[in-house]
């Protein structure tokens, strides 16, 4: 079993309220982070300690994603819909008003985007032609979370009833399947990088996982004393992390399914309040936070 070693590197103020919104670069030694102050902050892993406003929104920020073909950052703006940065030029391009719910989670695929919303419905939208391809109504209630296993064409959302939809995007969103292990709100869902298991988790604490040819589930376990609000694989598949209401990262071997490291604030200093959002950067392999706290922690995270 590896030892996992802890090392606080970084923390980054700037934001007046509870950041929300985490995701790497097309270049992964930037991050963004949006949050309720509606501010975009675009960061540099280089140097860390000078973030740059990228965006200024009248309401708070829960989604982010990036199209890597364009060099684009797709903004979700609660209430609105959605605002679209040009990374090279550092400036909004276009904007569409596509709702008046929250917007949880944005994914880009390809020539479209993706996008949940508080009242369950997922937009499909053309980045070439900035127009709406269809609404898909998947439930009641949010669509909180969403992954995307490229090879496979097959996009996981994760909804507040509970289940996890699986659709087939290479035959027009049919369903694969619907998984309904939870109980309750799924907040967190990631494929792994060789896209042959899917984990879960959310309100619950349960971290589960599922093997992706029938999804049928292979473990659920008691990861967390509340809710589980993102989780992370690390590059090569070996290892996950997870955050949680409960003010801990934990650091998982996605192998064994075993538990390797908590990172927390008596231990390692860690986030004082909820942790929203986590990523395992690809640049210098270091885990980014981010929390109520109105704070981002930079971790180094060393396997010996």
């Amino acid at each position: 079993m590896s030892k996992i070693e802890v090392n606080k590197l970084q923390t980054l103020t700037g934001h007046n309220d509870c950041i929300y919104a985490l995701v790497e670069g097309c270049d992964p030694r930037f991050f963004y982070t949006g949050a309720g102050d509606g501010m975009v902050v675009e960061w540099d892993l280089d140097h860390p300690k000078d973030g740059k406003l990228i965006a200024r929104l009248p309401h708070s920020v829960y989604a982010l994603a990036v199209d890597p073909i364009r060099n684009l950052l797709f903004i979700g703006h609660n209430f609105e819909g959605i605002h679209v940065i040009d990374l090279n030029a550092g400036k909004e391009i276009w904007s569409l008003k596509l709702t008046d719910q929250a917007i949880f989670d944005i994914k880009v695929f390809g020539d479209e985007v993706y996008i949940g919303t508080g009242d369950g419905v997922l937009i499909v939208l053309d980045i070439t032609t900035k127009t709406i391809r269809k609404h898909i109504k998947l439930g009641s209630k949010s669509i909180r979370v969403m992954s995307l296993a490229k090879d496979k064409r097959q996009l996981a959302v994760g909804l507040s009833d509970h289940t996890i939809k699986v659709l087939d995007l290479s035959d027009n969103f049919h369903p694969v399947a619907n998984l309904t292990g939870h109980s309750n709100s799924v907040f967190a869902l990631s494929y792994s990088p060789d896209e042959s298991i899917l984990v879960s988790a959310g309100r619950d604490a349960r971290l589960k996982f599922w093997e992706t040819d029938k999804y049928s589930l292979l473990e659920s376990i008691v990861a967390h004393m509340y809710a589980i609000n993102y989780l992370y694989f690390k590059e090569d598949g070996n290892l996950l992390v997870t955050c949680s209401m409960d003010k801990s990262i934990k650091v998982w071997d996605a192998t064994e399914r075993i538990l390797l490291k908590v990172i927390d604030k008596a231990r390692n200093a860690g986030h004082g309040t909820s942790i929203n959002k986590v990523i395992w950067s690809s640049y210098h392999q270091h885990v980014i936070s981010v929390s109520d706290d109105r704070t981002i922690s930079i971790w180094q995270i060393d396997e010996n």
